[in-house]
Order: C-alpha cells, then structure tokens, then sequence
C-alpha cells in the first residue's frame, strides 16, 4: 500500500473511530460535563463537525490553487455561537463522514508528489497538504481521547 493511500486510509477510519467512541451515549451522557472546565461529548462532535469542512476546505485549496491563502478559525467563538447543545449527534457524525468520503475520493485521484503542494496559514504560515492531511487524520483520534476521559468520569465503559 502506498503512503498517500495508507493516509487516506488513516484519514478515514477517523469517522469510524468517532462513531464507536459516542456509541451507546444517551442525550443526557452526550451533554453532561463530568470533566470540570472541558466540553461535553455533543461539543466536541459539533466542534469536530464544524472544522471537519474548513480542514478538508483547506486541502481542496491546496490542491487547486497555487500557494492560496488558509484562513485560521477560532473553536472557542464557534462552539459560543453555533448551538452545541441544540444540536442533532448523528447529523454531525453524518457531516463527519460525508466529507472525509468525498475528500478521500479527491486525494485518491492525485499523484504522491502532490502532498507536497503548499498553501500559506494566517497563523501557522506555508503547511504543505501533507502537513494538513496528517492534522485532519490527527485531529479526530486527538478528541476521541477527550471522549474516552468523559466516557470513564460517568462510569461508562471505554
């Protein structure tokens, strides 16, 4: 297998590994903050919701555009403004899924040498779409933690 394909392999599975962490959640588990000062499961969904289309918004960039401009965004004014607790667990999980599919299925048209086209963060400066495939793969795996850590305060199993 392939690195890119592997990658996209990797990027995929995030929805998976997603999808297994919330399993079994009731709306009350889903919304309770049993980690003081942390969101609750539903925020940290809705949170991976919203970012999932600006990160994969940011390779399409990458990809078509020559060095185009990534425009940084902040979680802590989305998850005050954008209705976390009203907010609907498998429609988020859907957006989820729906745009690493489609993403995935773009990636898989492009030659290896393609992971190495650059577009320029506001915050972070020149990220190569390698650099911004591994932080999307990453950035599920990194919150299912935080969904584990709540999971275990509750009593819930892992």
């Amino acid at each position: 297998m392939s690195s890119l394909t592997q990658r996209i392999a990797d990027y995929l599975d995030g929805s998976r590994q997603l999808r297994d962490a919330v399993h079994g959640l009731n709306r009350e588990q889903l919304m309770a903050r049993p980690v003081a000062g942390k969101w609750s499961t539903l925020e940290v969904v809705c949170h991976l919701a919203d970012f999932e289309p600006i990160l994969a918004d940011r390779m399409k960039r990458v990809i078509a555009e020559d060095r185009p401009q990534l425009v940084g965004a902040d979680e802590g004014r989305f998850a005050a403004a954008l209705a976390y607790h009203e907010r609907n667990l498998e429609e988020e999980l859907t957006i989820i899924e729906h745009t690493r599919s489609q993403l995935a299925r773009i990636l898989r048209t492009l030659p290896a040498e393609a992971l190495a086209r650059v577009g320029v963060h506001s915050e972070r400066g020149p990220r190569t779409l390698e650099q911004l495939l591994t932080g999307a793969t990453n950035h599920i795996p990194h919150h299912v933690a935080f969904i584990h850590e709540k999971r275990k305060a509750l009593g819930l199993p892992g």
